[in-house]
């Protein structure tokens, strides 16, 4: 569980940035249509696509592909893009058993089309690693448990809500393919509803901080450890935009503490905790130019 000392934080740069939003909608938008390849690429590289971060860009971007690639690479790609950018046109969409079908459909369209929108069933188990996916039989009935249960979490704290239900959904796994992209975009769906910008959990982390997150939930039923990652990343998100919609300049940390003596290796802890407002920009940490630590 996080503390009240992150939580004022959150609350605090929320604020910030929802009078921003409300001042410069136009940028917030552009902010995160230009962040989807980014997106993209960490999501599915957390499922090991081969794709790199230049590869997902020029797919998205320049409709071009430079080398040889799996066909399923690229339409993961451009089918993870379009769910993406369809939760950007419906932010206040609620989270219902019908718009987890609908994108899921979506998500695996040219694909797996005989999978795409619909839940497991009869013989179809599935297995990730030492863990199995819940009873076929059961899943649809699992999954409506699960949104209703999410709906009437009102007295919760928004990000553990959050945890929860992205911890119980990818334990339930209830489709055969796809379940972690679009775990991790309902995630964003279900910010974004709340008046958040999305996140982006890094697949240089998902083996130190992630995948454990769900062996602990596993065994514990203990989801503080998703808490605390979205609390972070959620963070970062709220310094990124801030940032951009207000500094004159941004900078690599590096450079910035270069200019203020700041040791590299610390400064980049910095940013790290989220104790200076540092965020990640096409895996590069950067800050505004004029910050000045107190």
């Amino acid at each position: 569980m996080i503390n009240q000392i992150t939580k004022d934080r959150i609350a605090v740069l929320s604020e910030q940035y929802k009078k921003l939003v409300k001042s410069k909608p136009g940028a917030v938008r552009k902010i995160a249509i230009a962040e989807i390849p980014e997106m993209v690429y960490n999501s599915n590289a957390i499922e090991n696509s081969t794709l790199t971060l230049k590869d997902t860009e020029d797919i998205l971007l320049r409709d071009s592909i430079k080398r040889d690639h799996d066909i399923r690479e690229i339409y993961e790609a451009k089918n993870l893009a379009k769910i993406t950018e369809n939760l950007l046109d419906g932010l206040d969409n609620p989270t219902t058993v019908n718009l987890i079908l609908d994108l899921h459909k979506i998500l695996l369209s040219g694909i797996k089309d005989d999978w795409a929108g619909r839940f497991r069933s009869g013989k179809e188990w599935v297995r990730v690693g030492a863990h199995i996916g819940a009873n076929p039989d059961f899943v649809e009935q699992l999954v409506e448990e699960l949104v209703d249960e999410y709906g009437k979490q009102n007295n919760r704290y928004f990000l553990d809500k959050i945890a929860w239900f992205h911890a119980e959904f990818e334990t339930i796994h209830p489709f055969n393919d796809g379940n972690g992209r679009l775990g991790r975009a309902l995630i964003n769906q279900q910010l974004m509803e709340l008046g958040f910008p999305p996140v982006i959990i890094q697949n240089k982390s998902k083996h130190t901080s992630y995948y454990p997150a769900f062996d602990s939930y596993r065994v514990t039923g203990k989801f503080d450890d998703f808490t605390e990652i979205l609390a972070s990343l959620l963070i970062e998100s709220l310094y990124k935009r801030i940032t951009l919609l207000s500094a004159p300049k941004i900078i690599p940390v590096s450079a910035w503490a270069k200019a203020n003596s700041v040791a590299g290796n610390v400064a980049i802890n910095k940013a790290i905790r989220g104790t200076i407002p540092a965020f990640r920009m096409r895996e590069k940490w950067m800050i505004a130019a004029d910050f000045k630590e107190h």
